[in-house]
């Protein structure tokens, strides 16, 4: 099932269920390139228009992880967990906040690191989730590309479990990825059934297909892989999450106007699809635009605070 949501939706409080939206009006302004942050006071993220750019993500204010927890031995195999800091009126001893396990991209390649999705993290915290934000070996890395890097988050999600001491609730979470990492995302979400949802940001869903294209990310795909489809057919059926049953609860989430990773790449069998009209690529890590209120409203309908 696909759903369009309209340039002008802006109300993160819906569920996503049909395809009544209420549409407003939103003036579109700029976010000050500045890294500055008060612990005791929440980052305001103002609003932006649609299909911003890397440069624009990479220069938002940030608070940094609350700790920084290994789940293997290279230094690369880390998670970054950030806890909530709204207040959430539970007055219980042991109010324990669902998780959302977070896979960055960056076309598998070592020269993107995690600390582009800082800000996501920041926000989704401010928003009442806990955050556990894997990092992780990549092409150019030692152990890193297929299977390595997989590997990887399949240990980093696995480890959610040993993180009882912080307050977390290890039974309520989804996983969710951006780019190739909402590739890698789709791929650990069928190993893992007990996650309550699957949410794909402008996720890679059929590596075949996108090892034939021409872009900048697309050329990476045969690095990552280690050939091109013909020259390992079997390693691209077990990568590829189109060749395999989705989990159970699937929504892929993509901007209509997303260059890198084409529309066509939104649709798998067993998965929901939500466009978002007007939407790029980089949407769904900057806390200001539509994409990550559509985002928002997502993470509540499938994982209810």
């Amino acid at each position: 099932m696909s759903i369009i949501v309209p340039s002008d939706w802006r109300r993160a409080g819906l569920v996503i269920a049909t395809l009544s939206l209420l549409i407003l009006s939103m003036p579109a302004c700029s976010v000050a390139a500045q890294i500055e942050y008060e612990p005791s006071a929440p980052i305001e993220y103002e609003p932006v228009a649609a299909n911003i750019a890397f440069s624009e993500v990479a220069a938002l204010p940030v608070r940094q992880p609350d700790a920084r927890i290994a789940y293997g031995s290279d230094v690369l195999q880390v998670g970054l967990l950030w806890l909530p800091t709204v207040d959430t009126g539970d007055t219980g001893t042991d109010a324990r906040a669902p998780v959302v396990i977070l896979i960055h991209g960056g076309c598998w390649l070592n020269a993107y690191d995690i600390t582009h999705t800082y800000a996501l993290s920041t926000a989704l915290a401010q928003a009442g989730y806990a955050v556990w934000s894997l990092e992780y070996r990549r092409t150019g890395d030692t152990g890193g590309g297929w299977p390595g890097s997989f590997n990887d988050i399949m240990a980093g999600t696995r480890h959610l479990q040993a993180l009882g001491d912080h307050a977390v609730d290890t039974d309520r979470f989804v996983i969710a990825g951006h780019s190739a990492g909402g590739h890698l995302a789709l791929l650990a979400g069928r190993e893992t059934p007990t996650a309550s949802a699957v949410l794909g940001l402008a996720a890679i869903t059929d590596i075949n297909a996108y090892a034939a294209g021409s872009n900048s990310c697309e050329t990476a795909t045969p690095l990552f892989m280690g050939g091109t489809p013909q020259e390992r057919p079997d390693a691209y059926h077990d990568a590829n999450p189109s060749a395999h049953p989705a989990h159970a609860n699937t929504v892929l989430l993509h901007g209509a106007d997303d260059t890198l990773v084409p529309v066509n790449q939104a649709l798998m069998v067993g998965a929901r699809t939500l466009f978002v009209e007007s939407g790029g690529h980089f949407d769904w890590v900057h806390p200001g635009t539509r994409s990550f209120r559509v985002l928002l409203s997502t993470l509540q309908s499938v994982l209810p605070q």
